[in-house]
């Protein structure tokens, strides 16, 4: 009996920016979203990619392990919740063998008539990195395409499992960079229980000649990338807003 398959874009065997310490990184193919700024648009197209089993990605992992002691695996794409049987199966496996297991989401495809399946992967998911994209429902969809509703349920499913939650945010220059902006962020995030990070990152240009050799046109075509300088003013005003809200209320 042939065992399960997922189509992955990639892996990377020395991760050190998705999730604590050193990790093996997962790229699921296939996502639903069209983010302006989004670097990899290689990812988007489902079913193709190199199609792999569990025990074929673990064989890869094992190859450089004592790397990993404080690390583990971190799932991205892409959308890897597009393939959630299969990314169970590959967390499952990952816990048997006390692998710490992390989901980098946009929470993009959650939809509570699946809450079982869901519940069944935040069982073996240790860490969940929630890209959150804008703080206002017309804004994410038109930075998206999507809507931002299931973002929100998701988030709120985390909390409800008990999973622990950073969420991650870039600000693009003309769209997210708004002290406004952060602020409301701030207040929207910051009820969740599970929130245990913020991570702000700048807008960069570092995706666009993948655009180019794909005949695809830059959305965002003559915006610079951002001065770190301002995403960290971004995280320091999302962080008070989160403290706003976190603020026990007199009685």
């Amino acid at each position: 009996m042939e065992k399960n398959r997922g189509y992955i874009h990639s892996l990377e065997s020395f991760g050190t920016v998705d999730g604590p310490g050193i990790r093996f990184v997962v790229f699921f193919q296939g996502c639903p979203m069209r983010c302006q700024y989004c670097h990899n648009p290689d990812t988007w197209k489902p079913g193709i990619g190199q199609s792999m089993t569990v025990e074929e990605i673990l064989a890869q992992y094992e190859k450089n392990q004592g790397f990993y002691a404080k690390g583990g695996i971190t799932a991205t794409g892409g959308e890897p919740l597009l393939q959630r049987a299969f990314l169970t199966e590959l967390f499952t496996r990952c816990k048997e063998k006390k692998i710490h297991t992390c989901l980098d989401t946009s929470g993009i495809v959650y939809r509570p008539e699946l809450v079982r399946e869901f519940q069944e992967l935040f069982q073996v998911t240790d860490l969940v990195l929630l890209d959150v994209k804008h703080s206002a429902p017309e804004g994410h969809k038109a930075l998206t395409g999507k809507n931002q509703e299931p973002v929100l349920l998701f988030a709120k499913a985390l909390e409800e499992a008990n999973v622990p939650m950073i969420v991650r945010h870039v600000v693009v220059p003309g769209i997210t960079d708004s002290r406004e902006e952060w602020t409301r962020l701030g207040h929207l995030i910051g009820g969740f229980r599970n929130l245990k990070g913020l991570e702000v990152l700048p807008y960069h240009t570092m995706g666009v000649v993948k655009y180019e050799n794909l005949g695809l046109e830059y959305p965002l075509k003559g915006v610079e990338s951002l001065d770190k300088s301002v995403a960290k003013e971004a995280r320091e005003v999302i962080l008070a807003a989160i403290r706003e809200v976190r603020k026990p209320k007199k009685s």
